[in-house]
């Protein structure tokens, strides 16, 4: 695991140059892609590097971690709605290579069934983004006395709803189901991306990186993984212990 510290306004550039790297080596990378305010930076900055083209996206492929059960994809607060107007369809990545849960599908099961299908037909997820819940979640793997390998429907814990909350008028807004890439998915990614920012999230990145592995803590299932690259503002890194800063990485944007 690599832990990157930078500045807050210098996570959207660290973001461009991972990216860029991955698709240096891999043009044509499968990519797992997230939504919320926490890779909103990232996105910024990929539109930037593919506007000014120093970066494309034409021989990738993405894939999305989640999708609300129920919600129209026109629906301001969907994340199809979202993908598309903060990233997608600002770069150059193929329309008919980006995926997406179809939250509306009659059979939400079969949805499920399909989506890993696809991901697996496809080589699955060479380079995953990840953001981290207050309690700890990725995607919308909750925390519980057990996790789901592949992709799934999930009721939405209340903290996570609340949480959310803000992007709707109220809570009764907030759907109470979403179809999620299973933590075995996502864990089967050749690397990993992690993001986080806030003085919000220290405690929770802390525990995440440095506490068991439980399923009652999703996101601490990383510090298995081979590849994991964390990138925190100062903030975000407040609570983790000395030793472990130590062997960190200065991003050298800070």
């Amino acid at each position: 695991m690599e832990i990157l510290v930078a500045q807050t306004a210098a996570i959207g550039q660290l973001g461009g140059e991972l990216i860029a790297r991955q698709l240096r080596s891999k043009p044509d990378s499968i990519l797992g892609l997230a939504t919320g305010s926490t890779p909103i930076p990232f996105y910024k900055e990929w539109i930037s590097l593919v506007g000014r083209g120093e970066l494309s996206f034409a021989r990738a492929r993405s894939f999305n971690l989640d999708e609300y059960a129920g919600l129209p994809r026109a629906h301001s607060q969907s994340y199809w709605t979202f993908m598309q107007e903060n990233l997608l369809r600002h770069i150059d990545l193929r329309v008919s290579a980006t995926e997406i849960p179809n939250g509306e599908a009659a059979d939400l099961q079969a949805e499920c069934v399909r989506y890993d299908r696809t991901l697996e037909s496809a080589g699955g997820i060479d380079w995953q983004l990840l953001g981290i819940g207050h309690n700890g979640h990725i995607g919308f793997n909750e925390p519980g006395p057990s996790l789901t390998a592949g992709t799934h429907v999930v009721e939405l814990a209340e903290e996570t709803r609340q949480a959310n909350s803000r992007f709707f008028d109220s809570l009764d807004d907030v759907p109470r189901q979403a179809i999620t890439v299973g933590m075995g998915t996502i864990l089967k990614a050749r690397e990993i991306v992690l993001v986080a920012q806030g003085e919000g999230k220290a405690e929770i990145v802390a525990q995440a990186l440095t506490g068991p592995v439980m399923t009652e803590l999703p996101a601490s299932f990383l510090q298995l993984h081979a590849k994991v690259t964390v990138v925190l503002d100062e903030a975000a890194a407040s609570k983790l212990p000395a030793s472990l800063l130590g062997s960190t990485r200065e991003a050298e944007l800070l």
